[in-house]
């Protein structure tokens, strides 16, 4: 989608080239309905003008203008994500964005064992590791919920690391199946190093819903505490 909206500017703007910051990089496969991203341009444009040479599966919400010291990803406080699964038959016209599971789940086995995940922790087993980063962040928000034949995962955090949100419902699905007890998810964290135990659910079943920024007065402060490398106390 970035190299999308990167074309499309900077063909609709005549520029020899864009370069957008988002507020996270999903995974292949993976949906947005809430992604936000800042680009320096001489002027505003007007979506309606975007979404015209934008294709079909790609739209433009909303344009505006923000304060200087606005970055997409560094000033975020939280992103929000969800995942959808079911073990009953899916729709057609659903699949595309629920995930079709063979194997009956409990729900209560699936939100014991993610409460257990909650807090700042070196979540490593759950990530691709990726050079000079780190794999520390606080999972802030882990609930899961039925509505109808579908599971409903809300997972909220300061930040996710490389494929974290997919490993973390793959080892849940796993307990919730019966195949790992409630406590297996919470020892993971402890390993260092992304644990080849893990199956990473599938990339359609999760979509970024929404961005948190704080005030624009303090933008500047959470982009530099944002940048500062995490450490466990």
């Amino acid at each position: 989608m970035c190299g999308v909206l990167e074309d499309t500017l900077a063909q609709v703007l005549r520029l020899p080239s864009v370069r957008l910051t988002v507020a996270g990089r999903t995974d292949a496969g993976v949906h947005a309905t809430g992604q936000v991203a800042h680009v320096d341009l001489p002027s505003v444009p007007e979506a309606y003008r975007l979404n015209r040479a934008l294709p079909g599966d790609v739209r433009i919400l909303g344009v505006s203008e923000v304060s200087p010291d606005f970055d997409a990803r560094f000033s975020a406080l939280r992103r929000h994500y969800t995942y959808r699964v079911s073990d009953a038959v899916v729709s057609p016209l659903q699949r595309n964005h629920i995930v079709a599971w063979p194997r009956q789940l409990d729900l209560s086995l699936i939100n014991a064992a993610a409460q257990t995940l909650l807090g700042t922790h070196d979540f490593v087993a759950f990530c691709k590791r990726r050079e000079g980063a780190t794999t520390i962040r606080e999972l802030q928000r882990l609930t899961w919920h039925r509505s109808g034949d579908v599971l409903v995962a809300e997972v909220s955090a300061d930040a996710f690391c490389h494929s974290m949100v997919r490993s973390l419902v793959g080892a849940l699905l796993a307990v919730g199946e019966g195949k790992r007890p409630v406590e297996w998810p919470a020892k993971l964290l402890t390993a260092e190093a992304r644990s080849s135990e893990v199956t990473v659910a599938p990339a359609h079943g999760l979509i970024l819903t929404k961005v948190d920024y704080p005030a624009d007065t303090d933008l500047a402060a959470r982009a530099a505490e944002t940048r500062n490398v995490r450490t466990l106390a």
